[in-house]
């Protein structure tokens, strides 16, 4: 957890593309709204890791965002229930719950639906706020941090050596 933790502050400041850490930053938002306990979660967790993205930043706002889901779970509900009581949609939704393997995905459970509409509809915007968020970590922060004594007395630390060594690796 360490060395991701390392790659994903050592991209922030490479010059790895913004476009990467902000899809990641909104990938990982996605999944960590939905539900784990479902195959729908697993068959989008395994393709995004197909995607070229900054996958440490992936990972870690999978963990931000699962941590923030339990208290958003009842709008969750209230969307996913909305949608799947839609009338023109009742016949496709019975159609699907009778495809094998389709009822693992667990589409027809409310939160997992609400979970993963509100996480589509806020891609997009998480997508910029992660752009924006790059830019300024890129061009503020670290200034501003590497300025600090703190920082200058941290930087001289064994234990800091030993990670920023880990960068290379």
């Amino acid at each position: 957890m360490l060395k991701s933790i390392v790659k994903l502050f050592s991209a922030l400041n490479a010059n790895v593309n913004p476009a990467e850490i902000a899809h990641a930053f909104s990938c990982g938002i996605l999944l960590g709204f939905m539900p784990k306990d479902n195959l729908l979660w697993w068959l989008v967790f395994v393709f995004v890791l197909f995607i070229r993205i900054n996958k440490p930043m992936y990972l870690i706002m999978v963990l931000i965002a699962s941590t923030f889901s339990p208290v958003m779970d009842s709008l969750f509900d209230t969307v996913g229930y909305a949608f799947l009581t839609i009338p023109a949609l009742s016949a496709l939704f019975g159609t699907l719950l009778d495809i094998p393997f389709v009822g693992f995905t667990k589409f027809n459970n409310s939160v997992v639906m609400g979970s993963l509409l509100c996480g589509i509809v806020l891609y997009v915007p998480m997508y910029f706020l992660g752009r924006i968020l790059v830019s300024l970590w890129r061009n503020h922060i670290t200034h501003w941090i590497r300025k600090t004594h703190l920082a200058k007395a941290v930087a001289k630390l064994p234990l800091v050596a030993k990670i920023a060594g880990m960068v290379g690796e």
